[in-house]
C-alpha cells in the first residue's frame, strides 16, 4: 500500500480509504467488522464516513455507520494508527438531523459529540464539511446561474467553530466536501488571514464519468496542498461493467436504489461501454482500470472505495497496485474526449 501526507499535516493516509457508507444499509455490523479487519490487515489504514450515513439517509439509518464502526473501534488498542474522518451534515431536508440545519457555531459541537458517541472515540483525525451551506453545483446539477442572494458569507464563522472543536482535542484536522474552487480559495485565504485551521482536503466526486474536478479544482489541490478523497470512484458500480455484462442482481445498489440517477444517462451508459472494452483488451476489470486511474492522478490523496460484499473489497484494495500503462491512458483520453463528463 503506498501513503501520503493529509494535506500540510504530519498525517499519512493510505492511498486506498475505505467508505463505509452501506454500513446499516446493505452491509450488517458482522460484515461491517470483516470489512474494516481485511482493510486493515492490507495496508488501509483511513476510514471515512458521516453522521447521515447509512446512504440513502433516512431516519431509521442514520448514524448506523458510525456505530458499527465504533464497535469495531471499542476494543482495539492501536487507534492511534487508524485515520478516521467523518462529517458533518449541512443544511438539508432530513429534519430528524438537527431540524436540518447546517454549520451553526451553536450546533457543530453537539454533532462532532453525537459523532464521537456513536464511534467510540476521543477524537476523529479529521472533520470534514458534508456540503457548502450556499446553493451550487454539487450532487450532479451542472452549474448554477441563480445565485442564492440570500445566503450570508459565514467561512469565517464556520472556520471559528472549527478551530474550537480542534483545540477541545476533539479533531484534528479538517477538510471539505462538495466544494468549488470558490469555495476552497475562501476558506484557505480567511485561514491564512486569521491563523485559523486549514482545510487539509477536498471530498468531491472523481470518476471516469465525472472528471469536473479538473477544472480548476485539481489545480488548486496540488499547489495549495490540499489534496482530493475522492468519493464514487465506481460511478455507483456502473463502472464494475456488472450492468453491461448483465451480471447484476437485484442486491446491488444499482438495482435498489433506482432514484440515485445521477450516473443513469445514455451518455454514461456508453462511455462506460467504451472504459469495458479498454479494461478487457489490457487483461483487467474494468473496477481494477477505474480504481487504478483514480489512484494515479496526481492531485488525489487517497481514493474512497466502497464495496457490500468481500471479493468486491479485495478487488478494490488490489486495484492500488496496478499500474496504467501509455497505451491505456491514451485509450482512455481518446473517450474522455468524445464523450466528457457524462455524469457532473
Amino acid at each position: 500500500m503506498k501513503y501520503n501526507k493529509l494535506g500540510k499535516s504530519d498525517i499519512e493516509v493510505s492511498k486506498i480509504c475505505l467508505g463505509t457508507m452501506t454500513f446499516g444499509q446493505q452491509n450488517t455490523e458482522t460484515e461491517a467488522h470483516e470489512q474494516l479487519n481485511y482493510a486493515f490487515e492490507n495496508g488501509v489504514n483511513f476510514i471515512d464516513t458521516a453522521e447521515m450515513y447509512a446512504v440513502p439517509g433516512t431516519q431509521e439509518t442514520q448514524g448506523l455507520t458510525e456505530k458499527y464502526i465504533g464497535t469495531w473501534l471499542k476494543d482495539r488498542s492501536d487507534r492511534d494508527k487508524i485515520v478516521l474522518a467523518t462529517k458533518i451534515t449541512g443544511p438539508s431536508v432530513m429534519t430528524w438531523i438537527r431540524n436540518g440545519k447546517g454549520y451553526q457555531p451553536e450546533v457543530m459541537m453537539e454533532a462532532l459529540n453525537n459523532s464521537l458517541k456513536r464511534l467510540q472515540t476521543d477524537y476523529v483525525d479529521l472533520y470534514q464539511l458534508h456540503w457548502p451551506m450556499r446553493k451550487m453545483n454539487m450532487f450532479s446539477v451542472r452549474g448554477v446561474t441563480d445565485i442564492d442572494h440570500q445566503w450570508e458569507d459565514n467561512f469565517q464563522q464556520i472556520l471559528e467553530a472549527l478551530d474550537g472543536l480542534i483545540k477541545s482535542g476533539k479533531v484534528r484536522h479538517v477538510g471539505i466536501s462538495n466544494e468549488n474552487p470558490w469555495g476552497m480559495s475562501r476558506y484557505l485565504h480567511l485561514s491564512e488571514m486569521h491563523g485559523l485551521p486549514r482545510m487539509a482536503s477536498i471530498q468531491n466526486p472523481y470518476n471516469l464519468l465525472n472528471r469536473t474536478f479538473e477544472v480548476g479544482l485539481s489545480e488548486m489541490a496540488i499547489r495549495e496542498k490540499c489534496g482530493l478523497l475522492a468519493y464514487s470512484p465506481m460511478a455507483f458500480g456502473l463502472l464494475s461493467g456488472k450492468m453491461h455484462k448483465k451480471l447484476d442482481t437485484p442486491n446491488d445498489r444499482w438495482n435498489q436504489f433506482p432514484q440515485m440517477a445521477r450516473y443513469r444517462s445514455e451518455n454514461s451508459w456508453e462511455a462506460t461501454a467504451r472504459y469495458l472494452k479498454i479494461a478487457e483488451d489490457n487483461g483487467m476489470t474494468l473496477a481494477e482500470m477505474s480504481l487504478a486511474w483514480v489512484s494515479s492522478r496526481p492531485f488525489v490523496t487517497s481514493n474512497i472505495i466502497g464495496a457490500t460484499n468481500m471479493d468486491q473489497l479485495k478487488e478494490n484494495i488490489g486495484s492500488a497496485e496496478i499500474e496504467l500503462s501509455e497505451d491505456v491512458l491514451n485509450a482512455i483520453e481518446e473517450v474522455h474526449k468524445v464523450i466528457p463528463n457524462p455524469a457532473p
